[in-house]
This record gives C-alpha cells, structure tokens and sequence, in this order.
C-alpha cells in the first residue's frame, strides 16, 4: 500500500475510535439499538442535549434533540434516545429534575403501572420536580416575605423607641432637675431637719413615759368595766325606765287635774279658799293682838266686862281679791 492509502486508513480508523469513544464517554451504547420517545415541556429550565434519562438513578438514554413547537403556543419538544432493552409501559412520565448541587438537568423516568408497553416514536408524560435550588426558594419565599414584614415592623418599633428615648431624656434632665433641687433644700433645712428629728425622739420618749402612765389607767379602766359588768345593769335600766313612766304618768295627771296636788295647780276655787283662809287667820291673829282679853279672862274677884263681841277692827279687814284685768286692786 502507498503511504497515502496508508494515511487515510489511518485518519479513518481515527475518526471511527473517536466517534465511539465519544458516545461511550458519554453512557451510550453505541453497540446496541436504542427507542425514540417524545415529551413536551412548557420550560425545560436549562435542559440541553446529551443531559441524561434517569431510571431509578442510572442513566439508560440521553436528550438527543430539543424543538421548539410555535403551533403550540411555543412548548418544547424534546427527543429523547432511550435503550431498546428498557420497555416503558403505558402512563411512564418523564420528570425534568435537577442534576445535582453542580448544576444541570436531567431527566428520571417514572414507571408506568400497565402491562402493555409504549412503542417507539412514543409520547410520554411531562411531568416537573422541584429540584433542591427550587425547593429552598420556595421554603424560602414566605421567609423572606415574613422576614421583610419583620423589617417593616421593627422599623416602626425603632421610631416608636426613638419617641421614647426622646421623651426617657427628657424624663432623666427633669430627675436631675429635681435631685438638685432636692439637694439644695436639704442642705438648707439640714438644721430644721435635725431639730425635727430631735423633737421626733423627745416625743416618742413622751410616748414611752404616757404609755407607762396609761398601763394602770387601763388596769383600772379594766376593773370598772369587770365591775360593770358584773352589776345588772340591765335590771337596773329597766326600773330606771319604769320609775320615769311612773313619774311621767304622775305629772300628766297633776296636769290633767287629777288628785288633790292636780287640783291644786289647776282648780281656781281651791286657791281663793286657801287665799279667803289664809286672810281669816290673819284677821284673827291681828284681833287677838288687839284684843286679847276678848279671847283670854282670868278674873280673880268676879266677873269683868270682856268688851264688845265687834270691834271696829272687824271691819277694817277684808279679803283681798285678786286684781282685775286693769291690774287695780279690790278691797
């Protein structure tokens, strides 16, 4: 053979090693037949050719091609070349899952439950997981939106501290106002102060000295009230009481007029013969003043004259008669 010939066998042979080398780094049995099945996403997010068909974590396909399908509001349809010897049966979903913390996109088969398996050109259903990324954005999406009401509150509770700090200087500046205040006074009535307390103790020595005198005052005070209560003193109201209704009921008939003290008091008549009494008396003591051997004769040798029965001085006395409504009186 010429070197040419000899060249080119070589650059073919190169080409085919190559060829295969490249398809068996990339996991595909280039020695074995393999099945086309379809499947449509609405977003492939990221996913490329030669990501690879997971089943049950091993890679048994690849994405071969990825058409973007404008009759159907631009979904994408993607190829995939899966191993003729893995049957998918019917209600197989195709999942477009995350590839890993590195990144990428991959593609895990979901078995069907039938007996009857899909044959090739087949559609497959689509079908989405939340890969890691995905599902700490969505744990943290109401995180963060708690995390900024967060914020917006103690945003509001910082200004409400500001306030408050505000008004606590103000509080503070009054206190010392007031300490210095307090200390100013105190320093001026130290004396007062002192002679106060002073006079604090001689009264509660005072105190001592009445309290000692009050002891016996009680011991005493004691005794009378054991005394008391050891008369009977209800008895002795009770007759308290009655002989007040009694003395009560006496002097209302004194001034009804009943007996001869009610009489006394109210009766007229027994008053002008006590006064017509009284004034005969008189008459009769001032006689017998006048005349008494009217009254008394002792005759030692016959008898004497007594003198006349009537005396003008009879006639000189009359009864006083109590005076009129003038005020002039009667003889």
């Amino acid at each position: 053979m010429s070197k040419e010939a000899k060249v080119g066998l070589l650059a073919a042979i190169s080409l085919v090693v190559l060829y295969f080398g490249f398809h068996f780094l990339k996991g595909s049995d280039v020695f074995s037949r393999s099945n086309t099945y379809y499947v449509e996403y609405d977003n492939v997010d990221g996913l490329t050719t030669s990501n690879p068909v997971l089943l049950n974590g091993y890679p048994v396909g690849r994405v071969i091609q990825i058409d973007l399908v404008p009759q159907k509001n631009n979904v994408l349809r993607v190829s995939l070349d899966i191993r003729k010897n893995v049957g998918l049966p019917e209600g197989t979903k195709a999942i477009l899952v995350d590839g890993g913390l590195l990144g990428g996109k991959a593609i895990r088969l979901g078995m069907g439950n039938s007996d009857k398996m899909l044959p090739d050109e087949s559609e497959l259903i689509s079908e989405k997981e939340l890969g890691i990324m995905a599902l700490l954005q969505k744990q943290a999406t109401p995180v963060l939106s708690h995390a900024d009401s967060l914020m917006i509150n103690l945003a509001v509770v910082s200004e409400g501290f500001k306030e408050t700090g505000e008004s606590l200087n103000k509080v503070l500046a009054n206190f010392d106002k007031t300490g210095s205040s307090l200390n100013l006074i105190l320093a001026e009535n130290r004396a007062k102060i002192a002679g106060l307390m002073n006079n604090m103790n001689k009264l509660s020595e005072s105190l001592v000295e009445t309290e000692k005198g009050i002891k016996p005052l009680l011991t005493n005070a004691n005794t009378l009230i054991d005394s008391l209560n050891a008369l009977s003193l209800g008895s002795t109201v009770a007759k308290a009481h009655q002989a007040l209704d009694e003395v009560q009921k006496l002097l209302s008939g004194i001034k009804a007029g009943d007996g001869t003290a009610g009489k006394l008091l109210t009766d007229d008549a027994l008053y002008n013969n006590l006064n017509y009494t009284m004034i005969s008396l008189n008459q009769l003591l001032a006689n017998f003043r006048e005349h008494p051997k009217r009254y008394i004769n002792v005759s030692v040798f016959g008898k004497k004259d007594r003198g006349p029965a009537v005396w003008p001085v009879d006639t000189l006395l009359r009864f006083k008669e109590p005076a009129d409504s003038s005020g002039r009186d009667e003889n």
